[in-house]
């Protein structure tokens, strides 16, 4: 089986790697909290002071009237074999403080430091760890005295804010509560008592310590309160008899102080019978032992807490990624499996499985349509247009039969109306798929962490974009200009035939085959050829509301789909190692935030082995 020092002195180990990680919690519980420590707790002048001082052999701790203990000091005690004693504050990690009179300036000037001269509070701790042969391995917490009253220079919530302060601690499942109470006190009035009492109903995580036994009056005794008669607790009451003022005025040593308490427990008659579970010495083994057993307890919580936080940390560390490796070989490959991510980003997009491809349909199926019912045909073929569309075209021989000169010239202008709508829908298209690029990069977690290649990527696929979208509009306006070449000769000969029927058939209008050619150049003719070249329009524009899209698609979207990083492929495959090291130039918070996983990670890691082969030996 572990022995406490050993169980206890892994634990503290680990308090402190994770105060130096900053790994205080944030949501759910951290592993500092999940780990047992004892909260000291008590009025202003109880003497909570000199019982630490007396648990740790050494004089250290700030003195003075009123409020003393300004900032949580958060004590972690060290048992080493032999050697100096010496002290170590985490605000200055590399400095060794060998003299304690200055552990007590340090401590006083650190206090400063936050809360200035004032008499005001902090919730920020200051950490101290002391290592010494004369310890037991023990995480103590000095809180500021819990008050009644607000003295001069304090504000008026200081009463409050020090009780909230002090809950903070104590509330914790994992807080051993050291209440501290002076005998010359009712026990019935114990402020560290009352506060206990609220968040240890059960008492099972308190421990009792009455203080200034030998200021009690003559005649008096606290029997009552350390036999438990005045107040039961679930473990044993113990009493302290601090240094006398006299003692402290000429620097009496600690373990010379230690055994003149001692002496006193053993000589008292009232107090004689429990001489061996009195004092401070006893005090400090009682905690350790109780301590040990509690993370005997605990443990495996405290793993499946570590085990939980090792896979929240390395899905994290997935969700950010991995370090990347220095050799050109394994930055490519960084390369191209960025780029493969953002591409299967970018095709879902575009075939359904995220948003924004639907809108190329929409680009199809609305924009388009209701551009070409826009077109200024109507005034085109006007019959004032018509006849001087037709009179141009004769020049100084008029036509015969059928000016097919002025036909072909107001089929041409109407076609040439339909090349706008046909450059519109490929400018929407490339401003939909440029939108596409973006908001796949944007969401392609793996990317986020390279700005550079995010910036090489966008500049390449745009640049494609580009060339896709003045291939499109080559084409679209080809099959524009291929209606406008080669009319549909079979339209007008079924429309003549068709007129020939109408003007054949049976009328009851008499003369009609006169009154037919005297129209001939009159405004029903020039109607009839705008109506025709209308109709004509007509097909030719169904035909296009059908090819156009085909064309975009073909040129612009499927050639994303296929080769959207094609140039960028063949770039990159060009590159020198400290061009492609460069491209994966990472945010310096986010390099820092995977430093930081990454050590929180080895710290979990190791604990979990620490404990894993301490625990159970």
């Amino acid at each position: 089986m572990a022995t406490m020092e050993s169980l206890i002195g892994l634990v503290n180990r680990i308090q402190r790697a994770c105060t130096v990680l900053g790994d205080h919690g944030g949501e759910g519980m951290s592993l500092w909290e999940a780990l047992p420590s004892v909260a000291v707790v008590g009025g202003q002048s109880s003497g909570k002071s000199s019982v630490l001082e007396s648990v740790v052999g050494r004089d250290f701790l700030p003195r003075g009237s009123g409020i003393v203990t300004r900032r949580p000091l958060v004590l972690q005690l060290h048992k080493i074999e032999g050697g100096t004693e010496y002290a170590e504050f985490l605000h200055a990690p590399k400095k060794r403080f060998t003299d304690f009179a200055s552990v007590r300036k340090e401590i006083a000037d650190e206090t400063d430091r936050i809360t200035g001269k004032s008499k005001q509070i902090s919730n920020i701790p200051i950490h101290l760890s002391i290592y010494s042969p004369n310890v037991v391995n023990l995480t103590l917490i000095d809180l500021p005295g819990l008050t009644k009253v607000a003295v001069e220079g304090q504000s008026e919530s200081i009463v409050e804010d020090i009780e909230n302060m002090v809950r903070s601690y104590v509330e914790k499942p994992n807080c051993i509560i050291l209440a501290i109470s002076p005998a010359n006190q009712d026990i019935a009035t114990s402020d560290a008592i009352k506060l206990a009492k609220e968040v240890d109903p059960t008492g099972e995580r308190t421990f009792g310590v009455v203080t200034k036994l030998d200021l009690m009056d003559k005649g008096t005794n606290a029997l009552d309160v350390l036999e438990g008669r005045s107040y039961r607790l679930q473990h044993p009451w113990v009493g302290i008899v601090n240094r006398s003022q006299a003692d402290i005025n000429k620097n009496v040593d600690m373990l010379a102080a230690r055994r003149k308490e001692q002496e006193y427990f053993e000589s008292s008659p009232e107090y004689g019978h429990l001489s061996h579970k009195m004092g401070a010495e006893y005090l400090a083994k009682l905690l350790s032992k109780h301590l040990e057993t509690v993370i005997r307890q605990r443990i495996p919580s405290i793993i499946a807490l570590i085990n939980k936080t090792i896979d929240e940390l390395n899905a994290e560390l997935d969700r950010i990624g991995r370090p990347v490796g220095v050799d050109g070989g394994a930055q490519l490959y960084t390369i191209l499996e960025m780029c493969r991510a953002f591409d299967k980003v970018f095709k879902e997009h575009l075939d359904g499985g995220r948003p924004g491809g639907d809108r190329i349909y929409g680009v199809f199926d609305h924009q388009l349509p209701a551009a070409f019912k826009k077109l200024p045909l109507d005034r085109h073929l006007s019959i004032n247009n018509v006849r001087k569309v037709i009179s141009e075209a004769d020049g100084y021989q008029p036509h015969l039969i059928a000016p097919e000169q002025g036909y072909r010239r107001l089929i041409d202008g109407s076609l040439g109306y339909f090349k706008g709508p046909a450059e519109a829908s490929v400018d929407a298209v490339h401003f939909i798929l440029k939108e596409l690029v973006r908001k796949s990069i944007a969401a392609t977690e793996e990317l986020k962490r390279f700005p550079s290649l995010q910036s090489d990527i966008a500049t390449s696929a745009n640049d494609s974009l580009e060339k896709f979208r003045d291939e499109s509009r080559k084409t679209v306006l080809r099959l524009v200009e291929m209606e406008s070449t080669y009319l549909t000769v079979e339209f007008f000969r079924k429309l003549h035939l068709e007129q020939e029927k109408n003007t054949n058939a049976p009328s009851n209008q008499p003369n009609s085959n006169a009154n037919s050619n005297l129209d001939r150049f009159t405004e029903n003719h020039l109607r009839r050829i705008g109506s025709n070249v209308t109709a004509y329009v007509n097909m030719v524009c169904d035909t296009l509301r059908l090819s156009i899209p085909k064309a975009v698609v073909y040129c612009q979207v499927l050639q994303a789909k296929r080769s959207l990083l094609n140039q960028f492929y063949a770039n990159v495959g060009r590159r020198e190692k400290e061009q492609l090291g460069k491209m994966l130039d990472e945010d310096p918070s986010l390099m820092a935030r995977r430093e930081q996983i990454a050590k929180r990670l080895e710290l979990y890691k190791s604990a979990r082995d620490e404990i894993d082969s301490v625990a159970w030996k």
